[in-house]
């Protein structure tokens, strides 16, 4: 990496859809960032989601976000989902000076039970978009839950605001 260089993590979240309801979970008193609050699951992109496997062209990984997304989900709530569709972006530079971009995808559950990393997560809940408004979420959260349902009702992605 050369001088000056900015490195980002890169995460990736899954508003998960089942029977109309959205899977969220709290986030343990002991995380870093954001502890005690809800969010959706997700997690960091690494290395090596990718790069203990073939590439699948000469010099490229293809479908490492949706590989990813779908390791995450499974270690940190136990569940496989499928169908995954692009919601919304966003970055943050977090209190400590890293810089993050997180992606947020749609995704509908497939099978499994809640089954919760407890280092990770203390409690989780199936709620409405009306219900999410009575937990705790991290900003920005309800906002992207609202997109999501947009995207179930029309098919269609929109621009991130406030709702």
């Amino acid at each position: 990496m050369s001088k000056g260089q900015i490195t980002y993590e890169v995460a990736i979240t899954a508003i998960i859809v089942k029977d109309g309801k959205y899977l969220i979970t709290r986030r343990s008193k002991n995380k870093k960032r954001f502890p005690g609050m809800w969010t959706v699951p997700g997690g960091r992109l690494e290395p090596s989601d990718y790069s203990g496997f073939p590439k699948d062209t000469k010099y490229y990984w293809y479908n490492v976000l949706e590989k990813t997304l779908t390791r995450e989900v499974m270690e940190e709530v136990g569940l496989e989902i499928n169908n995954l569709r692009y919601v919304t972006s966003l970055a943050n530079i977090h209190e400590d000076g890293a810089p993050s971009l997180v992606i947020s995808c749609l995704a509908d559950y497939k099978s499994g039970e809640v089954k919760l990393q407890e280092e990770e997560t203390d409690r989780y809940e199936w709620v409405t978009l009306k219900e999410s408004k009575d937990y705790e979420l991290i900003d920005g959260i309800h906002d992207e839950l609202a997109m999501a349902e947009n995207v179930l009702k029309t098919g269609r992605i929109g621009e991130w605001k406030r709702y």
